[in-house]
């Protein structure tokens, strides 16, 4: 039997409420049957913070943060958990359906091509065993969750989150690749420790590797065949009138 063919959107940078609207507008054509399952990867420019679905506390000062000359922007995810800072990381996106009604074992089904991957390029990945008093971190990669993989000393690469409408599953998650450390601290009040990438540094090379050995690694675990195909002008389109529509591309209100 041949394999299924699923659509891989190629490497996008754009604001994150842009991504955000990309990744709600896919998974709403995919539930209406409009859609082929697509994977695809992108960056935010510029760096943004953004906030599970539910999360409803955050430091006022997060409003009033710059990187690099650039105000950082703060967006709010359709998915939930807690707040990712994007900058120098790679995110992945998965909107497809049939994992069955568990949510950690579509997780789990969804992660495999991400272990897989990884392992290829010379690290190993475990799911992580925080308990419930996640919680009241603000930060994801504060903690790590069985929804999360981290390298077998315990250091975050990959933090994920889900929505699900009926057999339709979003999970997108971040990858840490270049951090810079000092708008960690700055965000999070906290240490980062990067994680020792067994991989060359080398900038939009060191993603395009990832990007390549992940695609690669996809179509094995999920048996099936990648058709590139960047988005139409028709598309973003549609991604416009569906983001005005639903009040997606905005920025967050003052916290409460």
């Amino acid at each position: 039997m041949a394999n299924s063919v699923w659509r891989l959107i190629p490497l996008l940078s754009a604001s994150g409420s842009v991504q955000m609207a990309i990744d709600q507008w896919l998974l709403d054509q995919h539930l209406a049957g409009k859609h082929p399952p697509t994977l695809r990867f992108y960056t935010w420019q510029p760096a943004a913070i953004s906030l599970g679905y539910h999360q409803r506390r955050w430091p006022e000062f997060w409003q009033h943060l710059s990187w690099q000359g650039m105000p950082v922007e703060l967006v709010r995810r359709p998915s939930g958990g807690r707040a990712v800072l994007h900058q120098g990381d790679l995110t992945y996106a998965v909107v497809a359906s049939g994992f069955g009604s568990s949510r950690m074992k579509a997780y789990q089904t969804i992660c495999e091509f991400l272990i897989e991957g990884w392992r290829a390029m010379g690290l190993d990945l475990q799911y992580g065993e925080a308990g419930r008093g996640y919680i009241h971190n603000p930060n994801c990669f504060g903690t790590a969750t069985g929804a999360d993989l981290v390298t077998l000393d315990g250091c975050k690469l990959i933090g994920s989150a889900q929505l699900r409408r009926g057999d339709a599953i979003l999970q997108h998650g971040s990858m840490r690749l270049q951090p810079d450390v000092c708008l960690f601290s700055q965000v999070f009040g906290e240490e980062l420790i990067p994680v020792q990438l067994p991989l060359y540094e080398g900038g939009d090379d060191l993603i395009a590797t990832v990007i390549d050995v992940l695609s690669a690694a996809a179509c094995r675990c999920f048996e099936i065949d990648l058709e590139v195909q960047p988005l139409s002008d028709r598309e973003w389109q549609d991604i416009l009138e569906f983001s005005t529509k639903n009040s997606i591309c905005r920025h967050i209100l003052p916290s409460i």
